[in-house]
């Protein structure tokens, strides 16, 4: 009688843990690293956002200010008023054609 023999073994014998969803230990830790790092930068990120608007918050707030003094020193005719409607006239209609200035597209 003769001996058996042994299948051979090849590449797709090897056995792995490829595709088993375990992930080795320090793979995962190196993962959180990289996530608190990520997680930091975006704080980071994101406060430096906020701090820029609030700047421009402030200098807006600044702006409408100024505007406002400006306003009232001039007198109340330059103050910004709501969109008339279609039928409204302006109030500085009432001059005469030869005292305003205006222009024709």
């Amino acid at each position: 009688m003769s001996v058996p023999q042994k299948a051979l073994r090849g590449l797709r014998d090897i056995r792995t843990i490829q595709g088993r969803g375990i992930t080795p230990p320090h793979e995962a830790y190196m993962r959180i690293a990289y996530l608190e790092l990520e997680k930091f930068r975006r704080a980071k990120e994101r406060d430096s956002a906020l701090l820029r608007v609030a700047t421009i918050n402030s200098r807006l707030r600044k702006i409408e200010d100024e505007k406002a003094a400006l306003s009232q020193s001039v007198g109340e005719e330059f103050r910004v008023s709501a969109p008339r409607a279609a039928g409204e006239k302006s109030p500085r209609s009432s001059r005469s054609a030869s005292s305003t200035f205006k222009l024709r597209y």
